[in-house]
């Protein structure tokens, strides 16, 4: 089958090269040759602490960023490295925003920030555009007297709704979801993960969903790949990833979930910091927190292979079996 999303070695670096004054600017590795697929109608969850590259990668997805190398291939189309038709693209991948209120613009009603993409990548007709709008909003289960009011009148909860809608307007494929519910209450998470779901089996779409809480990532991943310092260290589907873990860092961060009646688990870990991203170790970024580095760690960086466990791990000494 044809992954609806292709993702081949894309790459990000931020600085390099030397500054007006002729000295050199350290260069960052953002994201470090991220491979993976998706599969229509699928949801893939990626994980990291903040600072990983989640926000860098998902910015690449949809256009917001230009990647350093590597090709991004929709539907078989390929999108990076090629001229960018705005409209085509736009029309393939859409985004929400973590933050829901400040990603409305304050100086435009909602109806106006909805008809955007329908007459710039659509171009509807203002008849066509008002029933559009009213179906959108039908669908996020949103008012439509709320159409002429501006973003700072609704809660958290409705702005993320009306980004939503405004996602779906131009009838993409795929939804990359940044964070969608870090900014909202609890209660009102599960109201936007639970919209989400049934508007992913409404439509047809293909969510990846970016995040760094692994109980949102559980309830709606089918697969879920994890994010380290730039580079993908695990990835399978998710009740593999999350039950039995390969990589020691992907057992750290299960391990460090916070849990209602629960003691704060003890791990491991010697130390919180990642890695200097102006100086990048040679060997593997997690050698320095992890308790089963051994030398050849610290000398090559491991690559993502597969075993037994369905899944994928970059890792020379993985984890043999499901963590007590």
């Amino acid at each position: 089958m044809t992954p609806v999303l292709e993702v081949n070695n894309l790459s990000k670096t931020f600085g390099g090269g030397k500054s007006l004054l002729g000295k050199p600017v350290p260069s960052v590795h953002a994201v470090q040759s991220a491979s993976f697929t998706v599969q229509k109608g699928e949801t893939l969850g990626i994980v990291g602490e903040s600072g990983c590259g989640k926000s860098t990668l998902a910015r690449m997805l949809v256009g917001l960023l230009p990647p350093t190398g590597g090709n991004i291939i929709i539907e078989g189309q390929a999108i990076t490295g090629q001229p960018r038709d705005a409209v085509a693209f736009g029309r393939l991948i859409q985004y929400v925003f973590q933050d829901p209120i400040s990603s409305l613009n304050p100086r435009k009603t909602i109806r106006q920030i909805i008809e955007a993409p329908l007459i710039h990548l659509m171009g509807m007709d203002q008849a066509a555009r008002r029933a559009r709008i009213n179906e959108l909003f039908d669908s996020v289960n949103l008012r439509r007297e709320f159409l002429d009011r501006y973003p700072h009148e609704f809660s958290g909860g409705q702005a993320q709704r009306i980004g939503i809608a405004r996602a779906l307007a131009a009838s993409p494929r795929i939804i990359v979801l940044d964070e969608p519910v870090s900014a909202l209450d609890v209660s009102v998470q599960a109201q936007v993960l639970n919209l989400l779901a049934d508007l992913r089996k409404a439509y047809d779409l293909t969510y990846l969903l970016i995040s760094h809480d692994l109980a949102v990532v559980e309830a709606v991943s089918d697969r879920i790949a994890v994010l380290y310092f730039g580079s993908i260290v695990e990835i399978g589907s998710a009740e593999s990833v999350l039950t039995s873990p390969r990589h020691p860092y992907t057992n750290l961060l299960g391990s460090s979930v916070p849990m209602v009646g629960r003691a704060l688990v003890q791990n491991r870990d010697t130390s919180a910091e990642l890695p200097d991203p102006h100086n990048p170790p040679s060997g593997c970024a997690f050698a320095n927190r992890c308790y089963l580095v051994q030398e050849d760690c610290r000398k090559t960086k491991p690559r993502l292979r597969s075993d037994t466990f369905e899944h994928e791990t970059a890792c020379f000494h993985p984890i043999e079996t499901r963590p007590t």
